[in-house]
């Protein structure tokens, strides 16, 4: 099966093409084309969702056609004949950006007559662990090709959401909890805006970290101890806000060391609260996903607690996460996404739906 994919939720305009076959444990990307919007938003310090759908607008049959164009011997006459069906995503995100990717697709399913794939934007970053070439992180180093076996805990840890889910299969993924406030994700955006970083916070404050002492500062951690599987970094943020306005002077060193400290307080909860969920569910496989899974200090941490705790249980869990260029958003996920969990419907009955949460 050959799918189209779509992927247009934020700033990002993303097309892909993806291939597998009935049993196949893994897709294959044939493309994955991406344009993004960020170097305008890291302007304004942040999303500005109509500048980011009027890029969309300009983006998106670009995007498609590169990613068409890769396929061998693919031209106007039987680029029918090469594609099976389109997926896009629906939701949750920006209304205006989910349009762009959303009508498009219903377009090119009207005129190529091809059924579309409606997916979660969430569901879909779960998948990124389910493209070909995947390396898996385990206590021994980077494996290829590594199975997931299910069940399974997710931990899905972006911009906008931070969730714990039990993966019994494809078609079974069940909510176990998440934040209360801000996401993992918006609370290093947020953060790295008090401390002067450029936009997005999340990668500017992992790098200032490295010359940091993450042991310089207490910061709290919020939920880490509480018997449900929800999250909350606001508390976090305010406190990382009051060692700012302590200091006279906001030198490199300081903001290395909150930098540091913020990120390993973000690390333990997020680690923790994992780990301890696939004690409680006795699961088989952890995989790690969305934008704040590239964060290389989160995805060593998991693999050395994996080790040390799960060890003490008596437990033997392989960690995945996707490549690094697959944790932020793009339309291979989605195809992947589409292949396992999705169903084919006419275009008709396809609309978006920003506030889209797990169904």
């Amino acid at each position: 099966m050959r799918i189209l994919a779509i992927e247009t939720s934020c700033d990002e305009t993303s097309a892909a093409i993806i291939e597998a076959k009935k049993g196949d444990k893994r897709v294959k990307i044939l493309a994955n084309v991406t344009a993004s919007s960020l170097s305008l938003h890291a302007k304004t310090g942040g999303i500005i969702p109509e500048t980011a759908a009027r890029e969309q607008i300009k983006y998106i049959l670009p995007v498609i056609k590169k990613a068409l164009s890769s396929i061998s011997k693919t031209n106007a006459q039987n680029i029918e004949k090469s594609i099976d069906a389109i997926a896009v995503t629906i939701g949750p995100g920006l209304i205006g950006s989910l349009l762009v990717g959303v009508e498009t697709a219903k377009t090119l399913s009207y005129v190529w007559n091809k059924p579309i794939i409606p997916v979660n934007h969430l569901i879909g970053h779960i998948y990124a662990n389910f493209v070909r070439g995947n390396p898996t992180l385990g206590a021994g180093g980077y494996l290829l090709e590594a199975n997931i076996e299910f069940p399974a805990i997710v931990l899905i840890a972006s911009g906008g959401h931070t969730d714990l889910l039990l993966m019994k299969d494809h078609k079974k993924i069940i909510w176990l909890g998440g934040t209360r406030d801000d996401a993992a994700g918006e609370a290093f955006d947020k953060i790295g805006r008090v401390l002067n970083l450029p936009y997005p916070g999340g990668p500017n404050i992992e790098n200032a970290a490295l010359k940091g002492n993450e042991k310089a500062i207490n910061l709290p951690r919020p939920l880490i101890g509480s018997d449900d599987f929800d999250f909350s970094f606001s508390g976090l943020k305010t406190a990382a806000l009051r060692e700012v306005q302590a200091r006279k002077q906001l030198d490199n060193v300081a903001i290395s060391n909150i930098s540091a400290s913020v990120q390993k307080a973000i690390v333990d909860v997020l680690v923790k609260k994992t780990l301890r969920a696939s004690n409680e569910y006795k699961i088989k496989s952890i995989l790690l996903s969305g934008g704040v899974a590239a964060n290389s200090r989160l995805r060593q941490q998991f693999e050395l607690e994996i080790v040390r705790q799960l060890a003490d249980w008596k437990l033997k869990i392989p960690f995945f996460a996707p490549e690094k260029w697959l944790c932020t958003d793009n339309a291979a996920m989605i195809g992947a996404a589409a292949y396992y969990t999705g169903k084919k419907t006419s275009w008709e009955k396809i609309d978006t739906n920003p506030e889209l949460y797990f169904n």
